[in-house]
């Protein structure tokens, strides 16, 4: 059996190597043949899964929450110490001097992931500002929607921490943050879909936990950004996830 592992298209574009490493490991270590997914967008994401293509997926918390109420998909691991934060910035030329200054009708760019537009309304509770206040510019990366705040096409971005950070120091230079999250509880999770046996399941999970400090797998990690590897996520942990998500949208 062939088990499909989508990775959701938030990524950093320089862990795409890591997620393949990563991939190569775990059917090592687990015996099981999978096959990675790395969908260039959320609607890719979205058809494959539609179309039952999906067997397992590192997903986001918002994307999760759904998958798991509506799918029927288990929560079984997340990585350590590795929340989903998310970043909103300005170009560093922008006279915006935090999220404050931000008033009604201003610009915004972002991807499309629900997770961090979701924490970043949230944010900017602080201003005043609602969804309906904002002129939302969709774009499909993180790096085209840091070009349109450093040209100043729009007001402000809205990043996933990672991918900010992950971001070249020159472009960085060219932006400022207004505020970065803190929330600590929201992250990515590894589903698995109810059709994969427990059998299956158990494998891929301990083939994960098992490269924490390990000689191979210890640096496929750190490559990936995750180096306190990943922790077992039980049933209620993932439903505790669920209700800050649900409070995120209330």
């Amino acid at each position: 059996m062939t088990l499909n592992l989508l990775i959701a298209p938030d990524f950093a574009p320089e862990r795409f190597a890591g997620w393949h490493m990563l991939n190569t490991l775990l059917q090592k270590k687990s015996g099981v043949h999978v096959h990675l997914l790395t969908p260039a967008s959320a609607a890719e994401q979205a058809e494959l899964i539609a179309a039952g293509k999906v067997d397992a997926v590192y997903a986001n918390p918002f994307d999760a929450a759904s998958m798991i109420r509506d799918a029927g998909y288990k929560a079984v691991a997340r990585p350590i110490a590795k929340s989903d934060e998310m970043v909103i910035a300005a170009g560093a030329e922008s006279a915006l001097a935090s999220i404050e200054d931000l008033k009604p009708g201003c610009t915004v760019a972002l991807t499309d992931n629900k997770d961090v537009k979701l924490i970043g309304l949230r944010l900017l509770e602080a201003a005043d500002l609602t969804e309906a206040d904002i002129k939302w510019q969709v774009v499909d990366t993180y790096q085209a929607a840091a070009r349109m705040a450093i040209k100043g096409e729009v007001d402000a971005a809205f990043f996933l921490a990672e991918a900010y950070h992950s971001l070249s120091r020159l472009t960085r230079s060219q932006l400022k943050p207004l505020i970065e999250s803190k929330l600590a509880d929201i992250t990515h999770v590894l589903l698995v879909h109810p059709r994969i046996g427990e059998a299956d399941t158990g494998k891929l999970l301990q083939a994960l936990l098992a490269l924490t400090g390990a000689a191979d797998g210890q640096p496929v990690l750190d490559e990936l950004g995750m180096s306190g590897g990943f922790e077992a996520m039980a049933e209620e942990d993932a439903e505790f996830m669920i209700d800050l998500m649900d409070t995120l949208l209330d």
